[in-house]
């Protein structure tokens, strides 16, 4: 079996008013894998880009939102299967803020909701940000 295609993500906890931004998946989005599960906004790294460059970009594609870049709190890891290819994502869980602004949800998403983090275990959520969101909390992974 071949090596997984290796990446590396960040992904943003948007701060506002005690709320975490979250996104649904769209199934137009062409590496879908969790079509109607919400996610946080975030994306892969390009080579030789800066990683507070790498999420600020990501994020305004995904939610036209400005955010500055916080506190790295969690790594998470997950393996789809997209297009038939398996991947092997790394990802860096960052705190971010965004005061203020609307969001405008690029065309990989449909919908979105401000969440209390503390509810997030009745949020469908896709699978691997559970254990992030409770580091976020300040729990035990």
């Amino acid at each position: 079996m071949p090596s997984p295609t290796l990446f590396v993500a960040l992904k943003a906890f948007i701060e506002r008013e005690g709320k975490i931004l979250v996104l649904r998946e769209s199934g137009s989005y062409v590496d879908s894998t969790q079509t109607g599960k919400y996610d946080v906004p975030g994306g892969r790294l390009q080579p030789g880009e800066k990683f507070d460059e790498a999420l600020r970009r990501e994020v305004k594609e995904e939610t036209g939102l400005d955010v500055a870049f916080g506190t790295p709190f969690h790594m998470g890891e997950w393996r789809p299967v997209v297009r038939g290819e398996q991947w092997q994502i790394v990802a860096t869980f960052v705190r971010c803020v965004s005061p203020a602004g609307d969001v405008a949800l690029g065309e990989d998403h449909d919908a979105f909701e401000w969440i209390d983090p503390s509810q997030h275990e009745s949020f469908p959520l896709v699978a691997n940000l559970h254990d992030a969101f409770k580091a976020y909390l300040g729990g035990k992974v």
